[in-house]
């Protein structure tokens, strides 16, 4: 895992949400964001982050994007300490 495959992993995260109306409304809704203020700050690492860490709270919806990716279940956790924010300890 690098940057770049874990920016990769979280852009395909985004598009699987995005295929998803209620899934993305899910994380509009929790962002704040609305959806063009998301499609302008798509490839922003924070955001991405942001991405992955929703994945990440929700574990259905997780297997189903790991699913439709092909990656394997831990794929995203490994992307998320690649991006902002992702070396911060986890107290859960």
């Amino acid at each position: 895992m690098n940057t770049d495959r874990a920016e990769t992993v979280a852009l395909q995260a985004l598009a699987f949400l995005a295929a998803d109306e209620q899934a993305l409304d899910g994380f509009v809704h929790l962002t704040g964001l609305g959806l063009d203020q998301l499609r302008a700050a798509a490839s922003n690492p924070e955001i991405l982050a942001g991405v992955l860490d929703h994945l990440l709270q929700d574990e259905p919806l997780l297997l189903a994007f790991c699913e439709a990716a092909d990656i394997k279940p831990d794929e995203p956790a490994r992307a998320r300490a690649y991006l902002p924010g992702g070396d911060l300890p986890h107290y859960t």
